[in-house]
């Protein structure tokens, strides 16, 4: 239901935009479609209360009688007009880099251009060159616009894009006058897909064309789409092999275009911090943050914390000192906020936090110390596996090399769980090849000393809710993570009750994966998460952040409603070969997007307290 409204909403705003209509209505339709889309309820829960809908910062009386309509009809009849007076393909071209409302606009009332088929024919006769604002530089541009977008628009898995940008950044970094270098914008964030790459490089004016021309002519680098001193495009290679993918028994390549944009922005050293904060974003943490300083007297942008004043000329621009720039951290000491880390960097309340933990510090240095959540969660914190596959079902490593790959990261636990029988493209053990498969996991501990060796099963939630081994078997188990992996396509209302029947159980201790999505390639299940986080709570079951990047389930919205319900997080690599370990911090990157602190995540716990907590003492 959120998906669904934000999207309507989203549509809304830019079909608004494309009227010319009052930009005020489309910012908050825009807005309201973010801060629903966001949300770690489902709206449907409360579509016939207005009271509670208003209370939802940025959603007014009109936008909730939207919402309302919606949950009854299944419709939004300002939609419907709206897109009666707009030919369908016009707003899709909106999604072409460069083309705002503006242009689209011009193109479709003068230019007669009601779909990418049309536009294309006014470029090819020239006819286009008549249009205001369309001289042949600007028709250039947007023939390579048009050319990107249709070698796919579709945005890249976290765990695709990270080891692109960590190629530029590892390269960029011995490349001579840079003084710093990162990458920045979502993929800092740790959102799980990227649109396109941003690397910021600090280095000194008279360096700026040389670092650049190094960016350009990268390997990997199959055209240049801007080339500037201080601003460069690439479209990059995807490297060989980052693509591969293994799932639920099946492996493969990811289905993604051959490349990916990247951005380079050089900037001045005394700017590093300014620049990082204002490239890594989000929009609305920026425009939050600006808002904030204009009411502190002062101005912030990429260059710096300034003092205001009534001069509309950048700051920069006339040599006025900033009051903070370099790091990020100083920036924020000087707005009063305590700092705030990338993934939280989303205007999802994050800023009133900092605000809070500030203001409650007793000294500078507390003050420097404090942070929006106490302990947040951290890659050096997790200390146990409890999701891994072995050569019995589907895994690639033998319960001793898994182990001992364990054990070599700095982990006290490791939990053996193959698949259950009804995984048959897994090789889903049988209740008796599990009894089987107990007995060497008991001997292996014999062999691999320092690291406690559990026995477990992924065991299927079948699709009425019941598991797939009798009580009697998952009690010879030390852990039972229960997880979906067949009809996936069930609806809301059953999906919600499948899982509450396997927590409620008493036989499980993880619910692995709750909606079985695959980011890019299949939706899941759409399960009311506001029950299921109840009901975990009630009956101490941890809900499960697998790590994949091509899972990242549970999402960093329901594990804001998981931790603000104070329900146990696992973070599990869900391991079938030894490098998949390496996808941990991706778990951990979204839990941090969901403000969990290290205390409420089972895989921090010590080899104690997690295994008394598994035999439920």
């Amino acid at each position: 239901m959120n998906e669904a409204v934000a999207e309507r909403l989203s549509r809304i705003a830019r079909l608004q935009d494309l009227l010319g209509e009052d930009k005020f209505k489309a910012i908050s339709h825009d807005r309201a479609a973010r801060v629903i889309e966001g949300l770690s309820i489902d709206i449907a829960t409360i579509a016939d209360d207005p009271a509670k809908l208003r209370a939802i910062e940025g959603i007014g009386p009109k936008i909730a009688d939207k919402i309302a309509e919606f949950a009854r009809t299944g419709k939004m009849s300002e939609l419907v007009e709206l897109e009666a007076k707009v030919p369908p393909g016009v707003l899709a071209l909106m999604n072409i880099p460069g083309l705002g409302p503006k242009t689209v606009a011009t193109l479709w009332k003068e230019g007669g251009v009601t779909d990418l088929a049309s536009l294309k024919r006014i470029i090819a006769d020239g006819t286009i060159l008549k249009l205001p604002r369309m001289g042949a530089k600007s028709v250039e541009k947007l023939k390579e616009s048009i050319d990107l977008a249709e070698q796919g628009s579709a945005r890249l898995p976290l765990g695709l894009a990270a080891p692109v940008a960590e190629r530029f950044v590892a390269a960029m970094t011995d490349v001579k006058g840079v003084k710093q270098v990162a990458f920045a914008g979502s993929l800092r964030r740790g959102r799980e897909t990227i649109g396109d790459i941003d690397i910021l490089v600090a280095a000194a004016d008279g360096d700026a064309a040389h670092v650049a021309e190094a960016f350009r002519a990268m390997p990997g680098v199959a055209q240049v789409l801007v080339a500037g001193e201080k601003k460069s495009s690439v479209r990059a290679r995807i490297a060989p092999g980052s693509a591969r993918f293994s799932v639920e028994g099946r492996s493969g390549d990811a289905e993604v275009g051959p490349t990916v944009q990247v951005d380079l922005r050089v900037v001045p050293p005394q700017s590093w911090g300014a620049a990082l904060m204002y490239f890594t974003g989000s929009k609305e943490f920026n425009i939050r943050l600006r808002e904030r300083s204009l009411k502190m007297g002062l101005t912030l942008n990429e260059y710096g914390l300034f003092p205001e004043d009534d001069d509309k000329t950048p700051p920069q621009q006339r040599g006025i000192k900033p009051v903070a720039s370099e790091t990020e951290e100083e920036i924020f000491h000087a707005l009063r906020l305590a700092y705030i880390p990338p993934e939280m960097r989303e205007d999802r309340g994050e800023i009133d936090r900092a605000e809070q933990a500030s203001a409650g510090a007793k000294s500078k240095a507390a003050k420097h110390a404090a942070a929006p959540v106490e302990g947040l969660i951290e890659l050096a914190d997790i200390k146990a596996e409890l999701h891994a596959h072995t050569t019995a079902s589907d895994g690639r490593m033998s319960i001793e090399e898994l182990a001992r790959n364990a054990r070599e990261r700095g982990f006290h636990t490791i939990a053996v769980t193959d698949h259950s029988k009804s995984s048959v493209i897994a090789n889903g053990l049988s209740a008796e090849r599990l009894r089987d498969h107990v007995a060497a996991i008991h001997a292996a501990r014999k062999k691999v000393k320092g690291i406690h060796i559990l026995a477990g099963s992924e065991v299927d939630i079948l699709a009425d809710g019941s598991l797939d081994y009798d009580q009697a078997t998952l009690e010879l188990l030390d852990v039972v993570v229960a997880s979906p992996h067949n009809a996936l396509s069930q609806d809301p209302a059953t999906a919600t009750k499948r899982l509450l029947r396997a927590i409620e159980s008493g036989l499980v201790h993880i619910l692995g994966h709750p909606t079985g999505r695959l980011i890019n390639r299949r939706a899941g299940l759409s399960p009311d998460m506001a029950k299921i986080v109840d009901a975990a709570k009630a009956n101490d079951v941890a809900l499960e952040i697998n790590a994949h990047w091509m899972r990242l389930d549970l999402r960093d919205t329901h594990i804001r409603a998981a931790v603000d319900a104070g329900c146990l997080i696992a973070i599990d690599c869900d391991v079938h070969a030894a490098d998949d370990f390496d996808n941990l911090r991706f778990g951990v990157q979204t839990a941090r997007r969901g403000w969990l602190p290290a205390e409420q995540c089972i895989n921090t716990w010590s080899a104690q307290r997690l295994i008394g907590w598994l035999k439920r003492d």
